[in-house]
């Protein structure tokens, strides 16, 4: 039998596949399209595939988790260390601004005690400013230099202004140290926090400067008033002893020793302010002492005609002792008394004529003889420059003139030499 022969050109075509199932006399049978035969390869080989993906997942399944947990735990290790070391730089700014900020508070503490200090000292040098500005006077030639060192008195101590300055600022420095610069931490805050401390660290050396400028003004303007008051308490006692008084003065400067121990800021004003005291109590003593001495003159801008002394006698014409000196006065002019007292004499009194006696304490007194008119009563408390009587030519005399006399313990003395120390100390009584 042959076959046809089909043309070439359209190639060889495949049958489907056919299988045949006999069992018995039952045959059975069925034909499998390429397609499907694809489609069920397809399958089984996606069916294959998935149990082997599944299979290795099921095995490498905790690997993969333990490495994911892995990469976790080490992310959140990362995170810890990095928050840990956030708050530790945290607490170490919060402490360090604690510290700066009690450090400040202590500081400011401490510059508000010495400004109440300083107003304490303030008002303690007031009378004693008081004091050295009635006993201020101006120094004796003799010393040019001194004089030009001299301090002012109505500025001894720095004013109120410069104190209530201070405690101004240092009350904002504490608002400054008080506030909590940390509530928020953030690094502009830190920033802001260290400029804050910074300014307030420069206010409190500026304010400590100027405080310590006061203090240091005090004892120096302290020291000043100081030794000018025992310079003038020096002037007048030299004075006084030239001219042959003696002036008791215990200034405690005598026959004093012991062991050099220094002395620190907080006991220098104290030592300052007890120094400045004695030396005005000096001052004051030496003064009260020339004011009960005769040294003022009686017949002020009159000229002196004859001193104390042998001269020739005006009457009789041979030596005699003249026992005090004359002013050339015009009958009537006022005659003052030379220091307080109290009247003892007041009235004619032989070669006197009309005369006065003062007795001044201390075995001092003064005689003013010749006078027309006598205006004080024996018994009457005098003050130094009270008007006693006028002059005149009464009792042994030639012509109108004062005749003055300065008496200790009853004997007479020169007058000339308490007239000569009273120029030099009246500018300081």
């Amino acid at each position: 039998m042959k076959h046809p022969v089909r043309p070439a050109a359209f190639g060889r075509r495949k049958e489907p596949h056919t299988f045949i199932i006999a069992r018995g006399d039952e045959i059975r049978h069925f034909t499998v399209r390429p397609w499907l035969a694809a489609f069920i390869g397809s399958a089984l080989a996606a069916i294959a595939v998935g149990y082997l993906l599944a299979t290795s997942y099921l095995v490498l399944r905790d690997d993969l988790l333990g490495a994911t947990a892995a990469r976790q735990a080490r992310m959140q290790q990362a995170y810890e260390d990095r928050i840990s070391a956030l708050r530790a730089q945290v607490d170490r700014i919060t402490s360090r601004q604690l510290l700066d900020q009690q450090l400040m508070e202590s500081k400011v503490t401490e510059l508000l005690a010495r400004q109440s200090q300083l107003s304490q000292r303030h008002g303690r040098i007031g009378p004693m400013l008081e004091r050295a500005e009635a006993a201020s006077t101006a120094v004796p030639a003799a010393a040019p230099a001194r004089q030009e060192e001299k301090p002012d008195v109505r500025a001894a101590l720095p004013g109120a202004d410069s104190l209530t300055t201070a405690f101004a600022s240092a009350t904002d420095l504490r608002a400054t140290a008080t506030a909590s610069p940390f509530s928020f931490w953030s690094p502009r805050a830190a920033i802001s926090t260290e400029s804050s401390a910074d300014h307030a660290d420069k206010l409190f050396v500026a304010i400590n400067q100027s405080l310590r400028t006061i203090e240091n003004e005090q004892l120096v303007r302290i020291n000043s008033l100081a030794e000018n008051a025992y310079q003038t308490t020096d002037t007048i006692k030299e004075a006084l002893e030239t001219a042959g008084l003696t002036v008791d003065l215990d200034n405690g400067k005598d026959a004093t020793g012991g062991p050099l121990i220094a002395v620190d800021k907080a006991t220098m004003f104290e030592t300052k302010v007890k120094e400045l005291d004695e030396a005005l109590d000096a001052l004051d003593a030496v003064k009260s002492q020339a004011r009960t001495l005769p040294i003022a003159n009686p017949a002020p801008g009159l000229p002196i005609t004859s001193t104390f002394g042998v001269r020739r006698d005006p009457i009789l014409g041979t030596p005699a002792l003249h026992s005090g000196m004359d002013f050339r006065a015009p009958t009537g002019t006022q005659v003052h008394a030379t220091a307080p007292g109290v009247v003892v004499k007041a009235g004619r009194n032989g070669g006197y004529g009309r005369m006065v006696e003062i007795d001044h304490g201390n075995g001092f007194s003064t005689r003013y003889a010749h006078m027309s008119r006598v205006r004080v009563k024996v018994g009457e408390t005098i003050k130094t420059g009270d008007i006693v009587g006028d002059s005149g030519s009464t009792g042994r005399s030639t012509g109108p003139h004062l005749h003055y006399e300065v008496r200790r313990n009853g004997d007479a003395i020169d007058p000339l030499r308490f007239l000569k120390a009273g120029k030099k100390v009246v500018q300081y009584l």
